[in-house]
C-alpha cells in the first residue's frame, strides 16, 4: 500500500488545514484509476471532494469515526459547526456507504438520522500489540521518573493498583476527573501518557490534591515503550466525558494484552459498547468522581476479579476487534458498491 501525505499548514479548533490536499486528490485519483473514494470524517479536507469532477464520479465510502459535537465545554466548536454541518450534509448524501464503528453510536449520532439507510456497522480494528513489538517493549526503557517506595501508601502491605491513562491531554478526556478519583483511591498509581494543552493544568491539580507522587506524567511514547507500560498495568482507563471520544481505539490495545478497562460510561459513545461492564472491565459515571473512584476501588481490592476481567477482555477482542476481521467487512463493504 502506497501512501501519500498532504501537509498540515496550521490546525484550527483541532482541525488540519492542508491547502496542498485537492491537488494531490486529483492527481491520485487520475494517475491510479481509482474505482471507489474512501473518505474518513470528521475531516475538512474531504469536503474538496464536493468540487473536484474527478471525485465526483466515483461512488464514496465515508468511515464516520466521531460526530462535530457542539460541544458545551468550547464555544469555538459550537460556532465552527455551524459553518462545517452544511458541508458534512452535502457530503452524507452524495455517499454511496457509510461505516459506523460502533451501533451505539450510529444510534446516537444526529447527523446520520437522515441516513441510517445506508450506514452499515464495522468496529475498529487492531493488530495484537504482543508479537512483534514484544521484544522491542522488553527493552524500551523510561527516562522520565517512575514510581518509588514513596508513592505507595505505607499502612497497608497490599500491592498498589497500577492505573494506566493514554491520550492528548485536553478537555474531553476526562483526565482532570481521574485524578481527582485518584486522590480518593488510596493505595493507587497512575501513569499518563500523552500530551497537550491541558498538561500544565492536570499537574497543578496533582499538587494541589497532593496525588502527585502517585502520578507518572510520562508525556508521548513510542509503540514499544506503550506496550510496555500496558504489560506492565493492572487496568487500563478511559475517564473521557463526551461522545467526542467515539470509540477508543486505546482500549483495544489493552484487551489484547488481556488488561481490564474502566471506562466512562458515557450515552451513544462506543465506550460502553466495547467493554462489557462486569465481563471485560466497568463503568463509571461520566464526569462523576465519585463513581470513577469506586470503580477503581473494586478493581484495587479484588486481584482475582481484575484479572478475570483481563481474560475476558482478551477474549472479546480476539472476537470482535482483530483488524482482518474489520478488513474483511471493509472489503465486503467494496464488493457490494461495484
Amino acid at each position: 500500500m502506497k501512501i501519500t501525505r498532504a501537509s498540515v499548514w496550521a490546525r484550527v479548533l483541532f482541525t488540519p488545514i492542508s491547502p496542498t490536499f485537492p491537488f494531490l486528490l486529483r492527481k491520485l485519483i487520475k494517475k491510479d484509476r481509482c474505482e471507489i473514494l474512501h473518505l474518513h470524517m470528521p475531516n475538512v479536507s474531504a469536503f474538496w471532494a464536493l468540487l473536484l469532477p474527478s471525485a465526483r464520479r466515483l461512488p464514496w465510502v465515508i468511515h464516520w469515526h466521531s460526530d462535530v459535537l457542539s460541544s458545551e465545554h468550547s464555544l469555538g466548536l459550537r460556532l465552527f459547526y455551524r459553518l462545517y454541518r452544511p458541508f458534512e450534509s452535502a457530503l452524507l448524501r452524495r455517499a454511496a456507504r457509510i461505516i459506523v464503528t460502533s451501533q451505539p453510536y450510529l444510534e446516537s449520532s444526529i447527523p446520520l438520522a437522515a441516513f441510517k439507510h445506508k450506514c452499515t456497522v464495522v468496529p475498529l480494528g487492531i493488530r495484537p500489540l504482543i508479537g512483534d513489538l514484544e521484544k522491542e517493549a522488553t527493552q524500551a526503557t523510561t527516562t522520565q521518573k517512575t514510581h518509588d517506595g514513596s508513592a505507595i501508601d505505607s499502612k497497608t502491605d497490599m500491592t498498589p493498583l497500577q492505573v494506566l491513562a493514554v491520550g492528548r491531554l485536553t478537555y474531553y478526556k476526562g483526565f482532570d476527573f481521574l485524578i481527582r478519583a485518584l486522590a480518593q483511591t488510596p493505595n493507587t498509581l497512575l501513569t499518563l501518557v500523552g500530551t497537550g494543552e491541558k498538561g500544565p493544568e492536570l499537574r497543578q491539580l496533582a499538587q494541589d490534591l497532593k496525588v502527585y507522587e502517585r502520578i507518572n506524567f510520562y508525556g508521548g511514547a513510542t509503540e514499544p515503550e506503550l506496550l510496555a507500560l500496558i504489560q506492565g498495568c493492572d487496568c487500563l482507563c478511559l475517564p473521557s466525558i463526551e461522545r467526542t471520544e467515539a470509540f477508543g481505539v486505546v482500549l483495544l490495545e489493552a484487551m489484547s494484552c488481556g488488561k481490564a478497562c474502566v471506562v466512562s460510561n458515557v450515552p451513544g459513545s462506543g465506550m460502553g459498547w466495547v467493554v462489557s461492564d462486569g465481563c471485560t472491565g466497568l463503568h463509571a459515571t461520566p464526569a462523576d468522581v465519585v463513581s470513577l473512584a469506586e470503580q477503581l476501588k473494586s478493581l484495587r481490592d479484588n486481584e482475582d476479579m481484575t484479572k478475570s476481567y483481563g481474560a475476558a477482555g482478551s477474549e472479546r477482542f480476539n472476537q470482535l476487534f482483530c483488524i482482518d476481521t474489520s478488513a474483511a467487512a471493509v472489503a465486503a463493504t467494496y464488493r457490494d458498491i461495484l
